[in-house]
């Protein structure tokens, strides 16, 4: 809190800067040449997208635009606490009940101030992520251009001299061209996905710290106005004396104290998944993982170390006679039963040849 149940200048950092402790002040709080908003904010943004290389214009203007946005958000922060504290400046000449309220109400809007500037520097940490993308797209265009006028040389010495000999020195330059532009657009390729991916966690992150925050104050600012007494009275009747300065301080102070412990894993909102969007998020990062980590082949050509089940050419021979006589036994044990001594051939049919019985 900015005031301790009037106005505070310091504190002790809270358990969520602990845990993750706050970026360095924002770029845009200083050098302020054009002043805030207006001709300024249209500049920057007009401004940069007309400047530099072709492929990193569209990223540039984005950047700028979110410039805009940070130096509104301060102008707002600012303002948001000027409010507080002329609210605390109106509401001391008023009765007791409400001259004490609007001071306590004050300390909660100018909380809401100062955790927007504190938003504002973890908005820049993703403004300036997204600007490492800009920087790495501008390196990435002179080899295009480099490949590109490669080829149109190549193309016009075809058109206007096809025998020259400089198109072979020429195409052995476009292969190497064409191998650097390889390798920069698997790189831009990468750390764009890096980068973005990085840049939206510390938006998203520092979006959610700030709007708990400002919930939980919206939450005591509630409890505050329940102290005023808006009961109606007739004119000549006086109030009963306020008696809630210890309340509206009690209020204050659980304020400051869920303020200081919040941490990211005590936050009350929480984006759950329908079943289908989970199922279809979980195939997704299966096929992003299972082509990441390609196929485990390392199983095929395991060696064989049970020596238990390997025996002697020996005792392999003894077994296979051992075997085969015995296969001989069961040959002569059993009739032999011939498909000529059949009545029926060998697709089962009759020949014709009938079995004369045997005279004794």
């Amino acid at each position: 809190m900015h005031r301790t149940y009037s106005m505070r200048a310091t504190r002790a950092p809270t358990a969520s800067q602990i845990q993750n402790p706050p970026p360095p002040p924002s770029t845009t709080k200083s050098g302020r040449f054009f002043g805030r908003g207006g001709l300024g904010h249209a500049l920057r943004r007009n401004a940069a997208g007309h400047f530099g290389p072709d492929l990193a214009k569209k990223l540039s203007q984005l950047v700028k635009m979110e410039k805009n946005v940070m130096r509104s958000m301060e102008t707002v922060a600012k303002e948001r606490m000027e409010v507080a504290q002329q609210l605390s400046i109106w509401g001391e000449a008023c009765d007791e009940d409400v001259s004490d309220v609007t001071d306590k109400l004050g300390v909660l809007l100018y909380e809401i101030g100062e955790l927007e500037d504190q938003y504002v520097d973890r908005y820049d940490q993703y403004r300036v992520t997204m600007k490492s993308i800009r920087n790495i797209e501008a390196s990435v265009q002179p080899s295009r251009d480099r490949k590109q006028k490669i080829t149109d040389q190549i193309a016009q010495l075809k058109y206007k001299e096809p025998n020259s000999p400089r198109i072979v020195v020429l195409e052995q330059e476009l292969v190497r061209a064409e191998a650097e532009s390889l390798v920069a657009e698997a790189q831009l390729s990468n750390i764009t996905r890096e980068k973005i991916k990085a840049a939206y966690t510390y938006q998203f992150d520092a979006l959610r710290e700030h709007c708990e925050k400002v919930a939980i104050i919206a939450g005591y600012g509630k409890h505050l106005l329940e102290l005023i007494d808006d009961t109606p009275v007739t004119p000549g009747e006086t109030r009963a004396a306020y008696d809630g300065y210890e309340a509206s301080k009690a209020i204050i102070q659980d304020c400051e104290d869920s303020l200081t412990n919040w941490v990211t894993q005590n936050a009350a909102v929480s984006a759950k998944l329908s079943t289908r969007a989970r199922t279809l998020s979980q195939r997704r990062r299966n096929n992003i993982k299972a082509r990441s980590e390609g196929h485990d082949l390392s199983g095929q050509d395991v060696p064989l170390n049970d020596r238990d089940s390997w025996l002697p050419a020996g005792q392999h021979k003894d077994e296979y006679e051992d075997e085969e006589e015995e296969e001989e036994e069961e040959d002569i044990d059993a009739p032999s039963h011939s498909m000529l001594d059949s009545e029926t051939g060998l697709n089962g049919e009759n020949r014709g040849r009938n079995q004369e019985p045997v005279i004794a």
